[in-house]
């Protein structure tokens, strides 16, 4: 099992809290961005880093992801694609994607891209605050968890 991140636009305070977990648990974390994402030193985590090209690190980590992994992404349609390849996929909010809820979610990012994209301004995410770490930290947490027990158990 491993731990990944779609690192270019994940906060700061998330890949902490993160590393903080993976380091406790002894599981592996990985970082694809498209340049070097600056981390404590580790030997847990390892940097990937990708072409500048638009999808580059969500290739790159849809084709490296194993059954058991988790990984951190705001990226809906990358969390379809993980999801439809039975993947763990949670956002830096604390919302976990599932075969239940990925279509609905990526329906609405993309009316909402639609809009913008008609020049129509629309509601946009508030900023990361104090309550959306503390509930993907409490997601995290709950999920790394049961992760690590299935793994075990085998």
């Amino acid at each position: 099992m491993k731990i990944w991140i779609d690192a270019d636009s994940c906060p700061v305070k998330v890949r902490e809290v993160v590393l903080k977990a993976a380091e406790r648990t002894k599981t592996a974390l990985i970082l694809v961005a498209n340049k070097k994402i600056p981390h404590k030193n580790s030997e847990i985590v390892k940097n990937i880093i990708v072409e500048n090209d638009l999808d580059a690190a969500d290739n790159y980590i849809f084709n490296n992801t194993e059954k058991n992994d988790i990984v951190i992404t705001r990226d809906i349609p990358l969390a379809e694609k993980l999801v439809s390849k039975n993947i763990n996929v949670i956002n830096d909010r604390g919302t976990q994607y599932t075969p239940e809820n990925i279509k609905e979610r990526l329906s609405i990012r993309n009316i909402m891209y639609a809009i913008r994209e008609s020049g129509l301004e629309t509601d946009r995410e508030t900023n990361y605050n104090q309550k959306d770490l503390q509930k993907f930290a409490n997601l995290f947490d709950s999920l790394l968890t049961k992760m690590i027990k299935l793994c075990n158990n085998k």
